[in-house]
C-alpha cells in the first residue's frame, strides 16, 4: 500500500488535491517496516529452497528439448484430394 501511496502521492485521508495531503509528512515508519518485511520473506524463501530448487530455478531456460519431428500435417487432416464432410 506505501507504494501506491508513494506511487499517486496521496494520503490515507484524502487525495492528493486536498490541503491536507500537501501538509502530509511521508510515513517513514512505514516505509521501514515495508522493507523489513520485504527483507524478511526473502530470507524465508531462501531458507525454504533447496539446493536443487535453486538450480532448477537458475537454469531452467537452459534446458534441453529434442527436435520437433514431422511437419504440421497431422493423420486425421482431410487431404486435397479426399471429399469434404
Amino acid at each position: 500500500m506505501g507504494f501506491l501511496r508513494r506511487l499517486f502521492g496521496g494520503s490515507r485521508e484524502g487525495g492528493p488535491d486536498t490541503p491536507e495531503a500537501a501538509e502530509v509528512e511521508p510515513d517513514t515508519d512505514v516505509d521501514e517496516e515495508e522493507r523489513a518485511h520485504e527483507l524478511e520473506l526473502a530470507r524465508f524463501e531462501q531458507a525454504r529452497t533447496t539446493d536443487l530448487m535453486r538450480r532448477q530455478q537458475r537454469y531452467g531456460g537452459r534446458s534441453w528439448a529434442p527436435p520437433a519431428q514431422g511437419g504440421p500435417r497431422r493423420a486425421d487432416d482431410e487431404t486435397e484430394g479426399e471429399a469434404g464432410g
